[in-house]
C-alpha cells in the first residue's frame, strides 16, 4: 500500500488537525495563530440577516427530515404488516381510489409549499437592503482580481482584504467590481452578494458581536480565485473608532533609519508607487491594495499568507512563483534593494 507523507504545514492548511474541533470564534483577533482555524459555516449565525437565514435553514431541515422519518415509519410498518407468510399463498385484495388518501397527499405538500413561499419571502425582506432614506454607505467594497478593497467614504480610509466594522449597528456595504464579476461570501454574516461591473450592489449588515469572521469570493473570477479571501474584523464601536483613527492617518516613518529611506526612495522610483498608494507619499496608485498601514494587518496576499517579512521578501522576489496569475510583475532586484523595499514596507503601521 502507498504511503502518503503530508506535512505538518499541509495539514494545518486542509484543517485536518482541527476541522472538528475548533469553533470559528475561537480564534478571535488572533487568527494568525497557527492553533487557530477560522471555519466558514452558516451554522453559527452571528448577525441579524444570518439568523433570519439560519430559522429558514432550520424549518426546512425539519420539514425534510419529519418527511423521511415519515417515509421510513411507514415502508417499515407496510413491510411487517403486509408480508407474505411462510405458507401462505392468498393474493392481496386489490382496490383503486381512496378520495381521503389522495387528498392528504395533495393538501399537505401544498400547504408545505405555501408555508415555506411566506417565510422565504419574509426572509428576503428581513436581509435585503431597505434603501430608503439615508443610503450612504458606510462601506465601499470593490472586488478585484484577486483581492478586496475597502473604502470608508466618511473617513477616507482605504485598507485591504480586512474588513473592520463595529458590532450593533446597521450597516450598509456598497458593493462593486473593477473588473469581472465577484461574490462576496460571509456566512456566519448573512447572504452573498455579487459584485457586477457597472453595477452597484448594496448589502446591510448588523453584526450580534466581536469576533473575527472568514470569508471569499463566491464566483469563479480567475486562476487566482481559490485565493480570494477576506476577513471582517467586528469591534465595539469604541475600538472600531480608535481604528478608524489610527488608519486615517499618513503612512508613518521612523526618522534616521538610512535603510528605511533607501526603501522609500526605491519603491517611489521602480514605479511601485505606479500601482499602490501609500497616504503623505507621491505613492498614489489605486491599480493594487493600498500600502499605507500594511503592516496593521494580520495576513497578505487575500488572506494566502500570514503577513511577515520574510513572506513579503518572497513575494516581491518571484511574485508568480508564489501566487501564479496574480498582477503583481516580476521585478529583477538585488538582494541589497530587497532588503531596503521590505524594510521600508515593514514599518508602514
Amino acid at each position: 500500500m502507498r504511503r502518503f507523507n503530508i506535512t505538518a504545514e499541509t495539514q494545518r492548511r486542509r484543517g485536518i488537525d482541527k476541522i472538528f474541533s475548533a469553533s470559528p470564534r475561537l480564534c478571535g483577533k488572533n487568527y494568525l495563530d497557527k492553533s487557530c482555524i477560522l471555519l466558514q459555516s452558516m451554522l453559527h449565525p452571528s448577525s441579524d440577516q444570518a439568523h433570519s437565514i439560519y430559522r429558514l435553514f432550520n424549518r426546512f431541515n425539519i420539514a425534510a427530515f419529519s418527511m423521511l422519518a415519515l417515509v421510513i415509519v411507514l415502508t417499515v410498518y407496510i413491510c411487517i404488516k403486509y408480508r407474505v407468510r411462510k405458507g401462505e399463498e392468498r393474493t392481496p385484495a386489490q382496490f383503486k381510489g381512496n378520495n381521503k388518501v389522495e387528498a392528504l397527499m395533495i393538501g399537505v405538500p401544498a400547504l408545505l409549499l405555501l408555508y415555506f413561499f411566506y417565510h422565504t419571502i419574509a426572509t428576503m425582506k428581513a436581509v435585503e437592503p431597505n434603501m430608503r432614506g439615508n443610503t450612504q454607505p458606510d462601506v465601499i467594497i470593490t472586488g478585484h482580481q484577486f483581492w478586496w478593497e475597502v473604502y470608508y467614504p466618511q473617513t477616507g480610509v482605504i485598507t485591504a482584504n480586512e474588513v473592520h466594522l463595529p458590532v450593533g449597528k446597521r450597516l450598509i456595504m456598497e458593493m462593486r467590481s473593477a473588473d469581472v464579476i465577484h461574490s462576496w461570501w460571509m456566512p456566519e454574516l448573512g447572504n452573498k452578494m455579487d459584485l457586477i461591473p457597472g453595477r452597484n450592489n448594496f448589502l446591510t449588515l448588523n453584526i450580534n458581536q466581536p469576533a473575527t469572521y472568514a470569508g471569499t469570493c463566491s464566483e469563479f473570477c480567475g486562476a487566482q480565485h481559490a485565493w480570494m479571501r477576506l476577513y471582517v474584523v467586528a469591534e465595539d464601536s469604541v475600538t472600531y473608532t480608535d481604528w478608524l483613527a489610527a488608519n486615517a492617518q499618513p503612512a508613518s516613518k521612523m526618522a534616521g533609519d538610512s535603510l528605511i529611506a533607501k526603501g522609500e526612495q526605491i519603491f517611489q522610483t521602480a514605479t511601485c508607487g505606479e500601482c499602490h498608494r501609500i497616504q503623505g507619499t507621491a505613492a498614489q496608485g489605486n491599480e493594487g491594495p493600498d500600502l499605507t498601514h500594511l503592516f496593521l494587518r494580520k495576513r497578505m496576499l487575500s488572506g494566502m499568507l500570514p503577513l511577515n517579512e520574510a513572506n513579503l521578501y518572497k513575494w516581491i522576489n518571484k511574485p508568480q512563483a508564489v501566487k501564479p496569475g496574480s498582477y503583481m510583475p516580476d521585478f529583477i532586484f538585488s538582494k541589497d534593494t530587497l532588503d531596503a523595499l521590505v524594510h521600508y514596507m515593514a514599518q508602514l503601521k
